[in-house]
């Protein structure tokens, strides 16, 4: 149907169907939080043997399923509507940090859980690989998601031209 001058059209019950910069976004962030991995999980044993890298690997495992399951909410909703993605991204939200709540809850008493390292591989791997991801992301309406790559050529104009 085409939209006549009298007829309103609300921007809550439009969709999405191009891609998705979300899911991408997602991906990287997984793909630096596996990254990342080896070092948390040798400091965790360093300092509280294997059940510290246990508790760090279980703590990295619920961060990095926490991103996938955002850009997987996000993507998903947003080729329903945008009001859809609204309502999952607001609720979607307090779903997840009650899943985090509940995954720390049910093992807090395991016999191979050190809480010190588990909270502190959540906190810091979240705020760690979203600072992280901001080096990556693009802030151009051009380039939605994460910034293009630039080859080796490029790099060569472009600092040839700026001598």
């Amino acid at each position: 149907m085409k939209p006549t001058p009298d007829s309103h059209i609300s921007i809550l019950a439009m969709n999405d169907k191009g891609p998705a910069p979300e899911a991408a976004i997602g991906r990287d962030l997984v793909k630096h939080g596996l990254i990342v991995a080896p070092v948390m999980l040798g400091v965790c044993a360093i300092f509280w043997g294997a059940d510290g890298a246990w508790s760090g690997a279980y703590g990295l495992a619920i961060v990095l399923g926490n991103f996938a399951l955002a850009a997987f909410l996000v993507s998903f909703t947003a080729r329903i509507s945008y009001a859809v993605m609204m309502g999952a991204t607001l609720f979607g939200y307090i779903v997840r940090l009650g899943i985090i709540s509940a995954a720390v809850y049910f093992v807090r008493n395991a016999s191979w859980v050190e809480l010190i390292p588990l909270c502190m591989t959540i906190v810091i791997a979240h705020v760690g690989l979203l600072f992280w991801e901001l080096r990556y992301v693009s802030l151009s309406l051009a380039f939605p998601g994460l910034k293009p790559k630039q080859n080796n050529q490029d790099r060569l104009i472009t600092s040839s031209t700026s001598n």
